[in-house]
This record gives structure tokens, sequence and C-alpha cells, in this order.
């Protein structure tokens, strides 16, 4: 009875595994195209195969990663130096110890006190609530790295108890008295301040990583430079365009403030933990702003700031070992960015960049970005995260646009700033969008159409008013 049951819950990953392979085979065998090596031209089939793996997870995205090593490796393709290089780049340690220090920000209770802290403040009225959470989000993201976990573990609570208190549920009629509109203002709100700082989303290092590859720097501080101002508009006007494409049946909330400030006298005062956490949080800030005249990289004040947590105590080893999250997200990144380095290295990107910008010749680098941009904002319809996403075309589509001569800074910023915004279209493109539409307050076609609208309002302020402050700071 036990092997009967278990052969179809065996037989669906087998036949995942074997698309990712099989699709991976037959690239391999094809004849690399005039002007790739034989090579890069492997190592792309391998690429293929292990991003179609970690769509399709037929096993956990680690274990995936390392079968793309395992065979870059067995098949001579890379060297083993080459193929583990990635786990000695810094940005990975850097995003590996921006989750513990995540672990930190949830264990205190820093997070919630935060959250609850704006709710006592703006959530007199609905609107307000939607920028309280929107508040959060902003104040989270520069030192959360996993959206998932700034969503799912800290903010999505707070939503639902405030929804709850207003008898807000789903399945029963009372969705949009309330939580309906605090739901996809989170959300949306998640994705936004996941584009505004390099630390807010995991895949963000690997979009640095991929510029660095074709020689475009992007630091903390200029990521959350360029971020700032569309960034800010965005969380202004996203959820006003939300309150007013379908507004919330209750509109003033006199309760919320209240029972936030209830919730905040339940924690009591601030304790030691949460006292070193904020000063550990202000001290990486300022290393990450001013890291570059101090000769301090990004990676060495995080480093420094768990250490402050490991001595006081905040955060013990056993909570880093315990970190699941963290060490699966750096096995799998580090092996992206190794393929991705490895595919530059080899020309692979410079011939697909040279080879694509050869259909927009005739047109000005201007109006050829433009289009590459919405492609590949659009073109997010199509994956189930930002990092297959940006695994898949970042690269590409970067080298695509400088070889049309678009200032690679700006190349840069706006395809990583995408790869976050884009995220919001559909209810599986990002890690947090199964936890916010599983709530049930949305149906799926409310979330498909208000993710669109609101899609189309990020890329006008972002391509707009972004434009004009990426002018003024000399990007462009």
């Amino acid at each position: 009875m036990m092997t009967t049951n278990s052969r179809p819950g065996v037989r669906v990953p087998a036949i995942k595994l074997g698309i990712a392979v099989g699709l991976g085979v037959v690239i391999w065998f094809f004849p690399a195209p005039d002007g790739v090596t034989l090579a890069a031209w492997h190592l792309f089939a391998i690429f293929v195969a292990t991003i179609v793996g970690l769509l399709l997870e037929p096993l956990p995205m680690g274990a995936v990663a390392m079968l793309g090593i395992a065979a870059a490796t067995l098949t001579r393709t890379l060297g083993l130096d080459a193929a583990l290089s990635g786990f000695s780049n810094r940005i990975m340690w850097l995003v590996v110890i921006a989750f513990f220090l995540s672990r930190g920000i949830i264990k205190t209770g820093l997070g919630a006190r935060i959250a609850y802290s704006f709710v006592s403040l703006l959530g007199r009225r609905s609107l307000g609530l939607g920028y309280s959470m929107m508040a959060t989000e902003f104040v989270l993201a520069s030192v959360i790295p996993s959206n998932t976990a700034r969503g799912a573990s800290v903010v999505y609570p707070i939503v639902r108890s405030v929804s709850e208190a207003f008898d807000s549920r789903p399945g029963d009629g009372t969705e949009k008295r309330i939580g309906a509109f605090l739901i996809k203002t989170s959300f949306q709100g998640n994705l936004i301040t996941s584009a505004m700082f390099l630390t807010a989303m995991a895949a963000n290092p690997l979009a640095a990583q991929m510029a660095a590859d074709l020689g475009i720097e992007i630091t903390w501080s200029s990521w959350a430079a360029a971020a700032l101002i569309p960034g800010l508009v965005s969380l202004l006007v996203v959820p006003w365009v939300l309150y007013r494409l379908s507004p919330p049946e209750i509109k003033e909330t006199p309760g919320a403030p209240m029972m936030a400030r209830e919730k905040l006298v339940a924690m009591g005062r601030m304790n030691r933990g949460e006292w070193i956490m904020l000063a550990t949080l202000a001290l990486l800030l300022l290393l990450w702003i001013f890291g570059r005249p101090l000769s301090v990289h990004s990676t060495v004040a995080a480093l420094t700031g768990l250490c402050l947590l490991l001595i006081t105590r905040v955060l013990t080893w056993g909570d880093i070992l315990s970190e699941r999250a963290a060490w699966d997200t750096f096995i799998w990144l580090s092996t992206l960015v190794m393929m991705a380095s490895q595919l530059s290295e080899l020309g692979f990107i410079a011939w697909y960049s040279e080879t694509i910008s050869g259909l927009y010749s005739d047109v000005g680098w201007l109006p050829a970005f433009l289009a590459l941009s919405l492609v590949y904002f659009y073109s997010h319809y199509l994956f189930a995260g930002a990092t297959a996403h940006i695994s898949s075309m970042y690269a590409a589509f970067l080298g695509t646009a400088v070889a049309l001569g678009a200032p690679p800074l700006l190349a840069a910023l706006v395809f990583a700033f995408f790869s976050n915004l884009s995220s919001g279209m559909t209810h599986y493109g990002t890690g947090p969008a199964p936890v916010y539409y599983g709530a049930g307050y949305l149906s799926l076609p409310d979330w498909w159409r208000i993710g669109a609208i609101v899609s189309v309002v990020n890329i006008v302020i972002w391509l707009g008013i972004g434009g004009i402050w990426w002018k003024v700071l000399g990007i462009w």
C-alpha cells in the first residue's frame, strides 16, 4: 500500500526533473551559434536546465543548484574552482548576513512594535492604515532581505488582525469592508520597498553582481539614492489609487489606533534586545550610506552588526544555524551568480547583446531602451519569482541596452527596479504573493486587474519622475 500510494508523489518530481534535464540536453547537442564558444554554449545549456529546475521545483532550490554545479564540473564545462567561486562572493555574504539581522528584528519584537506604532499614528482612517503598512515596509525593507519574511512574518499578521478587528473576513461577504484594501495595499507596498534597497529582496544582489560583471558598479548607497524619490512617490500614490479604484466600505477607523496602543501596552517598554537591535540597525544604515568614503564595504558593515548582536546575545549561534532560509538562499543564489558570471567571462552575454542590439540598430538608444524596459517588465507574467526573471533576462537585456548606447548605470538600475515592481501583477509573481492572495480577500480576476493598473502607475512614476531625479543625480 505504501509503495502504491507513493508513486504519484515520486512520479511528478521525476517528470519535472526530466523536463529540465531534457531541455538542457537538447540545447547541449544543438550546434553552437557563430561567435559562441563550445564551453559557453554548454554552460548556457546547464544554466537553462538549472533555471527550469528552479521554476518547476522537482527538488528544493538548493538541491537543484547543487545539481547544476555537479553537471558543470562532471562535464568539464567548468573547473572546480570556477564552479565554487560564487560562494566566495562578498555580495552573497551580505545577503546571508542580512537574513540573520532580520531574524533579530522578528525575534526581539522590534518589527511588530514599529508596525503597531505606525498604526497608532496613522490609523484613524482606512487610507491612513494603508499608509501605516507602507511606512512599516519602508522602515524594515533596508535590513530584511526577504520580502517574503518581511511581508509574511511581520506585516501580513498585523493586516489580518486589523481587518478582523473591523469584522472584515474572507468568504463571508465582508471582504470589502476593509480587508481587501489593506491586503492589496500591503502587498504592493512590499514590492515598492523591495525595489528601493539593495538589501530589500534576496535576488537584488544577483542583479548588482550581473551588472558588476559588465563593468557597472551598483553600491548600496547608489541604489538607495536612485530609488528614493520614485519610491517615495509610489508609496504615496499607490495607496491613494487603490483607495479610489476600489474604496473600502469603512472609511473611518477610530478604533485602530486604540487597538494598536493596546498591543504596544501589552508588549511593554522596549526591552534590552530591542534597544540593541535598534542601535545596531542605526549603525548599519550609517555604514551603508557612508561606507564608501570610509572604505567600509557593505558586507563588512553587515558582519560588524551581526557580531554585535552575537556578542550581546541578542542572537545566539543556534539562531544562526537554524536560519534555514538564509543558508538555502546562499546556496542557490551563489550558484546562479557563478553561472551568470562565467557566461559573461566566456563571452556569451556579449554575443547575445550584440545579436539583439542589431535588431534596434536604426533606432535611437532612448526609444530602444524604453521598449526593452517594457518588454522586461511585462515578461514577468511568465515567471514565478524575481530570481528566475533576473537570472534569465537581466544580464542579456542590460548588455543589449548598453550596446545600444543607454547609460550603463541607468539601464542597470531600471532593470533592477522593474524586477521587483513587475512582481505585483500576478498571484504567483513573488514569494509574498501566494500569502496575500491566499488570504481570500480578493478574487483572482480582481487581483490581476489591480496588478495591471498598478503596474502602469509604477512605470509612469519610475520612468517619469524617476527619470527626472536620475538626471539630477547625473545617472544619465
